[in-house]
């Protein structure tokens, strides 16, 4: 001790004199600091002034890294170049992008976000393009970092809501809410955990629910992966929160890359899953199982033998029943079948084979799913059964072989009686799963159950009609993890053959018979087999059939070409049409010589399949611009053109004469102007299509004197309602239907106010005001528009307020509206699901505030 302050001492008498030398020394470095403090002042003037120059220049990528070494040299300056910075960070990342320069675009997020950590501009930025990049877990992260920074900041919310439906689907609200379910699959794991099966793997683990019910019940080791990222990280929390965290091991893996023992000490005895979807096995289940049979479960108990449960491997569900029938249903029918030969004047006879994806998917090579799924009970029209229900397979999960065979066996044939005449409109699937020897589920449409129902779409056929003791035919087999039902046809009851699976070979005796049934048996093809083909989006088609929205776009179109060319009338500016005015053979020489007779340029951007353009063609002396992008889609719109006697130069494809297709939205020619552009406003899901308002402030400018934009103005309209549904499909609500363990808060993070896809007319809702206007959305004249409203509701009805459905009337001009809840109608409608219900009586007033922006409706409610 005495030598160290010895040192201390000697130390403090040395730096003493230091100290107190008022000599040149003390001086240069004084004069030093202050010349570096001065330096660095000049540095940081010059490199923002050269900032300033490259952004004058729009040389972004220099600006930013000038902004860079200010930021770096000067961190005092942050909040004064905040608003610069970011937007030369995302100019100059939009140019990186357009160059595919995807890691320097990344990077220079990254030292943004270092510099500005809890910027929700930026955390925003960066995860829209991770988002259009595909990277939707990461995006999701960004986005709800922002909304967390600033709870206010709608960008980052309506962003955070559109990836939160893709990262966790809203099935999981309605399964974690279905308590029937729950508490049977808990019943189930408790019978084998308390029989012996004591180590678990629980696949697809989701919230990490049957992981819990398993080391409830008693497990000794439970182990469960989950692929999704997101659902992993929720996993996670879950877990934590009820305790669990060091009972259940998580596993950030798909189950075919789980390996012993490396991820597990050994085999487990029991695998719980629930890995299946409407169709039973389109999420993987088969050949999830069998890698889970070969390399993570015990052997199956031997026949026979009495061993204990823990010695033996075995799975929850135990095996599965499907059941089919054949049904009649105006809505699946008009969702994949063009149902007539003629649209608003336009002839699509015979030119054209209009098929959906579900009937492309049974003769494709790629795995796409071949069949569309539907809540039967809910769909609008109901449907009728044509057959009884048959029973199309089994399948036996505890059997290994079993599974094996399910893919290499060979298609078979399936036959169901018709028992009631009808339209033949498809065949719908459901199963019941035996959880074990004692616990059961359905998925039969005359159940309540969280499950939806398969749909295999019936097309391609001569004649849909089917009657009392007709047969319906199929195909089926199980391939690509798929359970495919193909080749549906029908078979008159003349016909009178049985062709269930049998031996392939016929007598001679039998050959008058055959050839008599294949005289009567459907074709899948239609009578002109030379005819193109041409798959939809059932929503494209469900627009094709949509008959009152083409007459009201022909007259309103007809109107606006009439009042911009008043010495024509009506029917003799139809190309058709046989008036005084420019007729077809007219109309056709002068294209011919290259001469345009004063033509009105139609622009139609709507997204998707539209023949809309060639409706407004039929109009008189039209250019008519259509935006679709598919070939095959171009291939179609131009034999339909020439079906109905174009001339060549009438429809043409916009974006073949763009230079940039990011900019749609330009003139025809450099001294022409639109006479009319048709915007797309509404999605189909009952949102408003994003950044319309914008579009529309550019299509106003390239309109000539009198051009109209359809449509000219949209009114948004909502009524209060009372839906348990909406509320089960919305968020998990509270512990009840979980059984007691806590996952309401964690996953409801992901939960979204509004619901699309909505059927008004199904809904299971009591409506407790009547329909009010809520927003009027004007793009003719925006002076007509407000950001914001409030707007009062009288209660008619006693309840509680739960959700407040929105649909719109579109308004092409004052003559000409569609209403978008309208039965025939191709879009959808959407709810604003209130956070907590609201008690009301009779007479009570609700004030709605009402937010628009972008494609987001805000509706907040006080009394």
């Amino acid at each position: 001790m005495a030598a160290a302050r010895q040192r201390r001492s000697a130390l403090g008498r040395c730096r003493r004199p230091w100290s107190r030398m008022p000599n040149s020394n003390a001086k240069l470095h004084a004069n030093h600091r202050g010349g570096r403090e001065a330096s660095r002042r000049e540095l940081v003037s010059r490199s923002l002034q050269s900032a300033q120059h490259c952004l004058e220049n729009q040389d972004f990528g220099t600006a930013y890294a000038h902004y860079l070494l200010v930021l770096n040299l000067a961190p005092e300056l942050k909040t004064t170049v905040k608003e610069t910075f970011q937007f030369t960070l995302f100019k100059w990342a939009e140019e990186l992008d357009s160059l595919a320069r995807i890691q320097d675009l990344f990077n220079c997020y990254e030292q943004a976000l270092e510099l500005y950590p809890n910027d929700e501009v930026i955390c925003n930025s960066m995860g829209e393009h991770l988002f259009r990049m595909g990277f939707r877990d990461e995006a999701a992260g960004y986005f709800h970092k922002a909304v967390k920074l600033n709870p206010d900041f709608a960008d980052a919310k309506e962003n955070f809501y559109r990836v939160a439906n893709w990262l966790v689907e809203r099935w999981h609200f309605i399964m974690l809410n279905d308590a029937k379910r729950n508490l049977t699959y808990l019943r189930a794991i408790e019978n084998a955990v308390r029989s012996g099966s004591k180590s678990v793997l629980d696949i697809g683990t989701g919230t990490g629910i049957l992981s819990m019910f398993a080391k409830k019940a008693g497990a000794s080791f439970v182990y469960a992966c989950e692929l999704s990222k997101t659902m992993y990280e929720l996993a996670h929390d879950v877990v934590a929160a009820n305790n669990m965290e060091r009972e259940i091991k998580l596993l950030h893996l798909k189950s075919l890359d789980i390996e012993i023992p490396k991820h597990m000490p050994e085999r487990v005895s029991l695998v719980v899953t629930e890995t299946v979807d409407a169709g039973l096995f389109g999420e993987g289940i088969v050949e999830s199982l069998i890698h889970a049979w070969e390399h993570l479960l015990l052997q199956p108990k031997p026949k026979n033998q009495d061993i204990s449960a823990g010695d033996y491997g075995r799975v929850i569900p135990a095996s599965a029943t499907i059941f089919g029938m054949a049904v009649e249903c105006k809505e699946i029918r008009r969702h994949h079948r063009v149902g007539m030969q003629e649209v608003a004047g336009v002839c699509l006879s015979n030119s054209v084979q209009f098929f959906s994806p579900t009937y492309a998917a049974a003769g494709s090579e790629e795995t796409v799913e071949p069949y569309t799924t539907e809540k039967l009970s809910r769909i609008p029209g109901g449907y009728r059964a044509l057959t009884e229900p048959c029973q199309v397979m089994t399948v036996d999960f505890n059997n290994l072989q079993e599974l094996k065979s399910l893919a290499a066996r060979k298609p078979w044939k399936l036959s169901l009686p018709v028992t009631e005449g009808g339209i033949l409109d498809a065949v719908v699937v459901w199963f019941v799963l035996q959880l074990d020897d004692e616990h059961s589920l359905s998925t039969n449409p005359s159940e309540e159950t969280c499950w939806e129902q398969a749909v295999y779409p019936v097309q391609g056929l001569l004649d849909y009609s089917v009657k009392t003791g007709d047969t319906v035919m199929m195909e089926v087999c199980c391939q690509d993890c798929y359970l495919k039902i193909q080749k549906i046809t029908s078979l008159p009851s003349e016909c009178g053959m049985d062709f269930s699976d049998r031996d392939n070979t016929l007598s001679l005796g039998n050959e008058v018979e055959l050839c008599n049934a294949l005289a009567g048996l459907q074709t899948s093809t239609k009578q002109d087999g030379s005819a193109p083909v041409c798959v939809l989006e059932s929503t494209e088609i469900a627009l094709l059939n949509d008959i009152a929205y083409h007459e009201c776009f022909k007259a309103a179109m007809s109107k606006v070409l009439l009042s911009l060319n008043p010495s024509k009338d009506l029917h003799s500016m139809d190309v058709d049409g046989h008036g005084s005015g420019i007729n077809l053979q007219e109309h056709q020489n002068m294209s011919s010589l290259g001469v345009d007779p004063d033509a009105f340029y139609i622009l139609d951007v709507s997204e998707g399949f539209s023949i809309l353009p060639i409706i407004a063609g039929k109009l008189g002396p039209v250019r008519a611009y259509s935006s679709v992008e598919k070939d095959q889609h171009q291939a179609a719109l131009n034999v339909i053109a020439e079906a109905n006697h174009f001339p060549k130069e009438t429809l043409e494809f916009w974006l073949s004469h763009l230079e940039e297709e990011s900019v749609v939205l330009q003139r025809p020619k450099s001294d022409k102007l639109w006479s009319i552009i048709i915007l797309d406003v509404i999605e189909t899901s009952g949102l408003i299509q994003q950044e319309v308002m914008e579009k529309a402030a550019i299509s106003r400018c390239l309109l000539h004197s009198g051009g109209k934009i359809f449509p000219q103005y949209v009114l948004v309209y909502g009524m209060l309602v009372e839906s348990e549904s909406l509320l089960l499909e919305s968020a998990v609500q509270g512990t009840e239907p979980t059984l007691g363990f806590n996952i309401a808060p964690f996953i409801n993070q992901f939960k979204v106010p509004v619901r699309v896809y909505l059927d008004l007319s199904t809904l299971p809702c009591v409506p407790l005001s009547k329909p009010a206007e809520l927003l009027r959305l004007d793009l003719m004249n925006p002076l007509l528009n407000s950001p914001s409203r409030e707007v009062k509701v009288q209660i008619c009805k006693s309840g509680q307020v739960t959700a407040i459905p929105f649909w719109y009337h579109i308004h092409l001009d004052e003559d000409h509206s569609l209403n978008t809840s309208d039965e025939s109608s191709h879009w959808k409608q959407a709810a604003v699901v209130l956070d907590e219900p609201i008690p009301v009586q009779v007479g009570d007033e609700l004030v709605l505030h009402v937010q628009h922006h972008k494609s987001n409706i805000t509706i907040t409610v006080k009394r």
